[in-house]
């Protein structure tokens, strides 16, 4: 039986076609019937379909007859984009190979170039596929030559199909029975099983999406998480036809689910190991060995989240951890601010994975909240910190680093010109050029990662006109003369407006800062003055005039000291309230001025 089983995902680059070609694939295989097909079938989010890319990992099993013999297809459908390439990375451990499909239209593009490696790196059978070669602006041949040139394999072996019209899709079908081996595994050994993906059911607790290596588990198997030690009984196990459908037993090789009955997310994690021990081998004293785990991800990006309604603060609380168990590159503590309340520090992948989870906080939980201006991680005296509150107010910041990254962008040459000024203005450092064809080139850049991580993607799309592509890895971190910029209103403090900025871009930063605050902290009864600080210093300063009465307004006539002796009275008046008063600020301006 093990022998028919084919395990594989589909890799590309974002908008290279994966979603329709997995929709073909189900109804050449008859997994979906036609009257209840629809696009994107595995898109399972709203968001997905919404913003047309694939966010979340999402296996199915197919059944195909090729040559009178009976296969079981197990597809991992995977994102894209870069921000979601731990999902991916996830996918590749459970499967034996994996479809590269690349945009006849645009060619190899940089994100093609990372899953790519990913899937060697795993040793994975890959099988390369040209798509979209029905539009009339299709490159084929040429990008059929690129793929031939990287993979250093004959241009017969990469397949050209139109997912769309559904031309030679089979021979996709084909080649995966063909190509890919069957999986290895032992089904008389003891359980072990692989999470690579989870999440929560209201009635059967945790649901963990395993990839099953030795053995087999049945309803009602006695089964423990060999890295926490949490034990439980299977409620149930099955397979995905997308809809988790129940059936008998999962054997070695297999890719199916598994409904733990437990309720602690932290009691059942991506990349731990399932297993059942038979009291025999119990009694022998041996155990079972856990199956190599994944690479904990690392968290690009820094954003805090506080409820607009502090009594929603547990609700946060649970909603959080209930996410983080579907999105193991999610991680969280809880924090405080003033004005703002409690909440929770996030780390994130990158701004696109940020954006995902502050709309699916809202959507699914009905939660309403404020986020911080998006920051990175840096690295003090070899303690990594991600708020400014972790920096000493004053005095020169030494042994402080910050993260840098190897950036590759694929873009036609005739954008090079413009692509390299804006790499210039980002302090990056140029590493190399490489003509991919004579129309498309590959450079290199070393830069920091705060320089890129929140907008640049956008910029560079603009500058090209959409063509450019790109991807990163973490280089590591370099020293960087960076300091603490606090924000006094009315000679306090407020924590939540403090940032870590490069020396070179506090004063600009700093008098946006102001001007804002400005226009936005509503007049009080007397003069507020908003200040920038950086080493005790005040670099950049604005004063919110104080409301003021009309105090002789009544006057009609008369000597001008009845006058003076009025707005003198006032004057004090002012002076006393300015020593005692409070500057109350709202919420919504945090809310504004914290966004990007």
């Amino acid at each position: 039986m093990r022998q028919n089983i084919r395990n594989f995902c589909i890799i590309s680059h974002i908008d290279a076609g994966k979603s329709t070609l997995a929709d073909r694939l189900l109804e050449l295989t008859g997994t979906i019937e036609k009257r209840k097909m629809r696009e994107q079938v595995l898109d399972m989010m709203d968001l997905e379909r919404e913003k047309g890319i694939t966010i979340k990992l999402q296996p199915v099993r197919m059944e195909f007859r090729e040559q009178f013999s009976e296969f079981i297809l197990n597809l991992i459908d995977t994102p894209g984009h870069v921000d979601f390439s731990y999902e991916v990375s996830r996918s590749l451990a459970a499967v034996e190979g994996a479809v590269l499909l690349v945009d006849a239209t645009q060619g190899i593009q940089a994100q093609t170039l990372a899953n790519l490696h990913l899937a060697q790196e795993q040793n994975l059978i890959i099988i390369p596929v040209v798509n979209k070669i029905d539009l009339e602006q299709a490159r084929a041949d040429e990008t059929v030559q690129e793929i031939s040139q990287l993979l250093k394999i004959n241009q017969e072996e990469i397949l050209k199909i139109s997912a769309k019209k559904g031309t030679n899709v089979e021979k996709v079908l084909q080649a995966i029975v063909k190509r890919i081996p069957p999986p290895a595994g032992n089904l008389k050994s003891p359980l072990r099983a692989l999470i690579f993906d989870s999440h929560y059911d209201t009635y059967k607790g945790i649901i963990a999406y395993v990839r099953i290596v030795d053995g087999q588990v049945k309803k009602g198997d006695k089964i423990i998480m060999l890295a926490s030690g949490a034990s439980a009984e299977a409620i149930e196990v099955g397979v995905f036809k997308p809809a988790l459908t129940k059936i008998d037993l999962l054997k070695a090789g297999e890719i199916g689910y598994i409904a733990t009955g437990l309720k602690d997310v932290e009691q059942c994690r991506v990349g731990d190991t399932i297993g059942t021990v038979p009291q025999r081998t119990v009694s022998e004293g041996q155990s079972l060995k856990a199956l190599p785990g994944y690479k904990e991800p690392k968290l690009m990006v820094f954003a805090s989240f506080y409820p607009v309604e502090p009594d929603d603060y547990d609700l946060l609380k649970d909603s959080l951890a209930k996410l983080k168990l579907n999105d193991a590159s999610l991680d969280y503590e809880p924090e405080s601010a003033q004005g703002l309340g409690r909440g929770f520090r996030c780390g994130f992948l990158g701004m696109l994975h940020l954006e995902i989870v502050s709309e699916r906080l809202k959507r699914e939980y009905g939660l309403s909240l404020v986020v911080t201006s998006p920051s990175v991680s840096y690295r003090l005296t070899g303690k990594v910190i991600s708020s400014p509150s972790d920096l000493p107010e004053s005095g020169k910041v030494s042994g402080i680093e910050e993260p840098w990254l190897t950036l590759e962008i694929i873009t036609p040459s005739q954008y090079l010109g413009l692509v390299m000024k804006l790499l210039t203005k980002t302090r990056a450092q140029y590493q190399d050029t490489q003509y991919l064809t004579p129309e498309r080139v590959l450079i290199k850049y070393q830069a920091p990662l705060n320089e890129i991580i929140v907008d640049f993607y956008d910029r560079l799309k603009n500058t090209t006109s959409g063509y450019a592509s790109m991807s990163y890895q973490i280089l590591g971190y370099q020293p960087a003369d960076l300091v603490r910029m606090d924000v006094l209103v009315a000679g306090e403090k407020v924590e939540a407006f403090s940032r870590i900025i490069h020396r070179k871009k506090a004063e600009p930063e700093a008098r946006i800062l102001v001007e804002q605050l400005k226009k936005l902290i509503p007049r009080h009864q007397f003069a507020v003055p908003l200040q920038a600080v950086v080493n005790n210093r005040v670099i950049a300063r604005q004063t919110i005039s104080a409301l003021r009465k009309n105090v002789i307004a009544g006057l009609y006539g008369g000597d001008y000291t009845r006058k003076r002796k009025l707005l003198e009275k006032q004057k004090k008046g002012k002076k006393r309230m300015k020593e005692f008063g409070q500057v109350s600020i709202p919420q919504e301006v945090f809310l504004k001025v914290l966004r990007k």
